[in-house]
């Protein structure tokens, strides 16, 4: 069967709880895992799942996001129906306003829909670390002859409270939403785990159209998915959960749980980052066959620098990136970005580091998250005292270091007259 498909990115969100991350930049826009971007992964899953046409909703401090979209991810234009499109509100409702809501979002660019005509709309969330065959949950929609499906994560019942929960027949139909209610239905035949919503749908298009509208009627909705349209629509569409866990990604061992994490804060954000250093990791960014795709750029290789007793570059259980200089110095337990340089005898443990920092000489450094181009001082002593941490910078409640350096003015090429 042949399906038109369009996709919505909805990469608006302001990202308040990964504060003093998201103080200049989208949350989509937030580096994780050395070189990439959170908005590589919905990204890569759509490319990886033949997902082509496809529109990224912005909103709130996007220039930082519309600057990694534009160094990497524009198709060329070959095709007609391939094309990666940022697109801010466009102030189609009647007041002019910016996205009111994920639904409110889909109703300022219906004319994008109307010109594609297509059979099927997929719109998901920027926001979440996961890997997701789409396809699959594409080809569950119309086995089903859904009109509206949605992706549900089994999550354990204590968790509940934390969630949009899916309620559902054991066909999988939808017949009710419970937001964040520690007393909602759990999952037909496992009386441990309820449905969380991904947050993540695939929509028959004219089911998609009339619900929009109709919700843009009434003056109480918030104008969201999860919140308003689809608890409206039980029993006037046919809705389904897709289970997450059966989903299979291409490369990956059969059977092997597939990943999702939710890096709405800063310690969850951290837990995920150091995910990736497991000998066996549970997100695996080696598959070639569903690789995770970001920007180019042309780094040089990293490198490790002497080999002396105590003056030896070394990293142990750790990810480094390209043009990273690990300059007899010790990095361990820790993820780096692009071009960090860590000066001899400074150590490193436990870290998540931005790109373009400096890291000098005997400093230590433990369980810091270190925003781009920041310099830190030889001999510097942090992650280790949390009372003198929280005199300089900000630190979480478990006792992650945020470092953030001084901004410094933008370089302008110079001319002579």
């Amino acid at each position: 069967m042949q399906l038109k498909v369009l996709a919505f990115v909805l990469a608006g969100g302001e990202g308040s709880r990964l504060h003093p991350l998201t103080r200049e930049r989208a949350k989509p826009a937030v580096p994780f895992g050395g070189k990439y971007r959170i908005v590589d992964f919905v990204l890569s899953n759509l490319v990886n799942s033949g997902i082509y046409s496809i529109y990224v909703l912005i909103q709130f401090r996007s220039q930082s996001l519309l600057q990694h979209l534009s160094d990497g991810w524009q198709f060329g234009g070959i095709l007609k129906n391939e094309f990666l499109v940022p697109v801010p509100a466009q102030m189609r409702t009647e007041g002019k306003e910016w996205y009111r809501g994920t639904a409110d979002a889909i109703h300022q660019n219906l004319n994008l829909i109307d010109q594609s005509s297509p059979d099927v709309v997929v719109v998901f969330g920027a926001d979440h670390i996961y890997r997701m065959n789409i396809r699959e949950m594409i080809e569950y929609h119309e086995q089903k002859r859904a009109h509206v499906t949605v992706a549900a994560l089994p999550t354990e019942k204590r968790f509940a409270k934390d969630f949009g929960v899916i309620e559902t027949t054991k066909s999988g139909r939808i017949i009710g939403f419970h937001e964040k209610n520690p007393d909602a239905p759990t999952m037909p035949g496992d009386p441990d785990r309820v449905y969380a919503s991904m947050g993540n749908y695939v929509f028959s298009t004219e089911m998609l159209l009339k619900i929009i509208e109709e919700d843009q009627c009434d003056p109480d909705s918030s104008h969201d998915f999860g919140r308003d349209i689809l608890p409206k629509a039980i029993g006037r569409a046919e809705m389904f959960a897709y289970n997450f866990n059966s989903n299979q990604i291409p490369g990956e061992e059969p059977g092997k749980a597939p990943y999702w994490r939710d890096v709405g804060t800063l310690d969850a954000f951290y837990d995920a980052n150091m995910d990736l250093r497991a000998i066996s990791p549970e997100l695996n960014l080696f598959n070639r066959q569903w690789p995770l795709r970001t920007a180019s750029y042309p780094d040089p290789p990293a490198k490790f620098a002497f080999d002396e007793e105590d003056r030896r570059g070394t990293a142990i259980d750790s990810v480094i990136s390209g043009g990273c200089i690990i300059s007899g110095s010790q990095v361990r337990d820790s993820v780096l970005g692009r071009h960090i340089y860590v000066h001899a005898r400074a150590e490193v443990d436990k870290c998540v580091i931005f790109d373009n920092c400096d890291i000098g000489r005997s400093a230590k450094l433990h369980r810091c998250i270190v925003q781009k181009n920041v310099r830190i001082p030889e001999g510097s002593v942090i992650g280790y005292d949390p009372e003198e941490d929280r005199k300089h910078y900000y630190v979480t409640e478990s006792g992650i270091v945020v470092i953030e350096g001084k901004r410094t003015p933008m370089q302008l090429s110079t001319i002579t007259i």
